[in-house]
């Protein structure tokens, strides 16, 4: 028997669990059950002080009550809401509509009167029955909400994190009823911290305002608390990063969620909120780009992006569109990824024809035949080998794409009379250890050449030959990032090749921008160089990637040194030893001053070195690639050996 009942109790938990709203039509009936249950007992209260009608026509008193109050539910649609959701909106729907029915009354009284000569109603007990039916009819809405906000607190109390919110105002306000009204719920809230004094004392949804003047750490252990929820809009990012790195070194969770001033519901709110990426506690301002400056340059312009699906590719296939080209050309050999961007920009609202090509930057006939159909008129080279480890063991490839494609590309734009050639580079071309990044430093050695030698053969070069160099971009295919959040999600351990090794890092959005700024500015032959602000240690990266995640380090997840790879440096540099910059009007964008070849020496040079690649001997390639860059020097790789020849 006490089975059968459990099992009873169960299935009708289980039906409000399931329940989402109930039909119009019966919350109808409970108001209009509510009303009527008030307007017996305003009129008993009145009756008991000896003050009654002489005449009860309770057959016109009761159908009139009923008609008038249902016509003012109608009115103000006070059915309308979901009861477990209702807010101070229901409460002044209610209000109005229980005191238009009240003041419909007694209009209706005033009227019997002159006709009859005799009150209908009581205005006594209008009025008093307007007070009850207002607060009965929010009472159980209120009770309701409470009985649902209950029952799913308790039915999932240990899945809740005990979480502080910091900001007390709008913004943090919403973030929190959006938290409260979330399902399945996540979070409980027990708090909100003001970083000012002004709320001390108060409290916001029945919660205590907490003043930042102990550290957040220790607010946090007060009061139990497992997760910082940052909704505060008026911190800055040093504020905000300096609040992050206090959490994570005590083990708490934090999380950030953007402005709510255009979000239609709470549903949206709860889903923006998430844990911080390390792209959020970068320390760098924002970029400022000079919008004018970029529009002439490609408003009205066709534009051709190599290396289109890639990383860097397309995301300066996305900020070029908002110059509004004519055409955007966007060219790659992988079919998937650049399918898939085609299905990206197809759903995008814009002017531009958009062409996707399929074809190799190694193969010149079918480049050729691109730049012969398009006439671009704006060239950015992204295409490109990027992955140290994979050309250190084939050589070869990195000629014929980095090194060959970019001849390709540069001679083809020089023919067509292209305006702007833009390159992709990187700085692991400055002081070469690996094949890679002297494939890439011969590529700008070409790029360089080739505009410099025009000018002394002509005088002047139609075809703005322009490089930029930038480091490592954080979420690019391949990057240390997303490598880390896999490794990460499938329980570590996160491999590392070196505990001191270093990086610059900028976004993929920040590079891009600043390669679209230094195309517009450039003259023609130089090579700009990006600031990528402060290096980090990967070590250091690792760690707080696995403390963002709700991780101990080395606890949780193993942090395994497994040594450096073929051509690795320790750390990066964005300038040769004998190399010096020059400012521009960006504060974030330099020009080095490199030491340029002739190009028909050069070309000389270039045509051993592909013959060599066409024989796929890695030794003799390297050797060529040392003799075109002598700073290049192999580090913990095979090709060191010819570094003492």
């Amino acid at each position: 028997m006490a089975n059968d009942e459990k099992i009873k109790a169960l299935r009708i938990w289980g039906f409000l669990h399931r329940l989402s709203y109930l039909p119009r039509w019966i919350i109808v009936l409970i108001d209009l059950s509510v009303i009527l249950f008030t307007g017996v007992l305003s009129y008993l209260l009145i009756r008991r002080t000896g003050v009654f009608l002489e005449e009860e026509i309770y057959g016109l008193k009761i159908p009139i009550y009923i008609f008038v109050s249902l016509f003012s539910f109608r009115i103000f649609r006070t059915y309308a809401g979901i009861i477990r959701h209702s807010s101070y909106i229901d409460a002044v729907k209610i209000f109005f509509a229980q005191f238009t029915t009240a003041f419909s009354l007694l209009a209706i009284n005033s009227l019997y009167w002159n006709i009859t000569g005799n009150l209908l109603y009581l205005n006594i007990v209008i009025l008093i029955n307007a007070v009850f039916s207002f607060s009965c009819l929010f009472l159980y809405r209120v009770l309701v909400k409470q009985v649902f906000e209950i029952y799913f607190s308790n039915n999932q109390g240990h899945k809740l994190s005990r979480s502080i919110i910091y900001g007390s105002d709008a913004n943090a306000i919403a973030v929190a009823n959006a938290l409260k009204s979330e399902m399945p719920a996540r979070f409980k809230i027990v708090g909100f911290i003001d970083k000012s004094s002004h709320n001390r004392s108060k409290m916001i949804l029945g919660l205590p305002i907490l003043q930042h003047k102990k550290k957040v750490s220790v607010l946090m252990r007060i009061f139990n608390a497992e997760a910082l929820v940052i909704a505060d809009k008026s911190l800055s990012k040093e504020e905000k990063l300096s609040i992050v790195d206090e959490c994570l070194e005590f083990n708490y969770k934090v999380y950030t969620v953007p402005l709510i001033s255009d979000w239609e519901d709470q549903k949206e709110i709860s889903k923006k909120i998430k844990n911080f990426q390390i792209q959020d506690l970068l320390e760098r301002k924002p970029i400022v780009l000079d919008n004018k400056s970029i529009s002439n340059q490609l408003k009205g312009k066709t534009v051709l992006i190599t290396g289109a699906a890639g990383s860097i590719g397309s995301e300066i296939v996305r900020q070029v569109i908002q110059f509004d080209p004519k055409n955007i050309v966007m060219l790659d050999q992988a079919e998937t990824p650049l399918h898939h961007l085609g299905l990206e920009i197809s759903k995008m609202e814009i002017n531009s024809k958009v062409c996707s090509i399929i074809a190799d930057v190694r193969d010149r006939v079918a480049v050729n035949n691109v730049f012969n159909k398009y006439r671009p008129e704006v060239v950015y080279h992204a295409a490109a080998y990027k992955h140290v480890p994979l050309m250190e063991e084939n050589p070869s490839q990195a000629i014929f794409v980095n090194v060959q494609g970019t001849k390709n590309i540069a001679e083809l734009a020089l023919e067509y009379g292209v305006d702007s050639f833009v390159m992709v580079s990187t700085d692991k071309a400055v002081n070469p250890s690996n094949v890679m990044g002297a494939s890439k430093r011969i590529a700008e050695k070409f790029v360089q050449s080739l505009h410099n030698n025009m000018l002394i053969q002509n005088g002047f070069c139609k075809t703005k030959f322009i490089t930029t160099r930038f480091g490592n971009v954080l979420g690019s295919n391949g990057s240390v990032v997303p490598l880390f959040s896999k490794q990460i999600e499938n329980g570590g351990p996160i491999t590392l090749t070196h505990p001191d090794i270093i990086r610059y890092f900028m976004t993929i959005p920040e590079a891009c921008q600043l390669v679209l700024e230094a195309g517009a500015m450039g003259q023609g032959g130089e090579i700009y160089i990006f600031d990528m602000g402060k290096p980090v240690k990967i070590i250091d990266l690792a760690r707080k990637m696995i403390m963002l995640a709700g991780f101990v380090p080395d606890k949780d997840i193993e942090i395994k040194i497994v040594g450096l790879r073929p051509g690795e440096k320790l750390y990066e540099e964005l300038l040769n030893d004998s190399s010096k910059t020059l400012p521009t009007h960006h504060e974030k964008i330099m020009i080095a001053q490199e030491i340029y070849n002739e190009a028909i020496p050069l070309y000389g040079l270039l045509e051993e070195l592909i013959a060599s690649a066409n024989k796929h001997s890695g030794d003799d390639v390297v050797a060529k690639m040392k003799e075109i860059v002598p700073e290049f020097k192999s580090m913990n790789s095979d090709f060191a050996l010819l570094d003492k020849k």
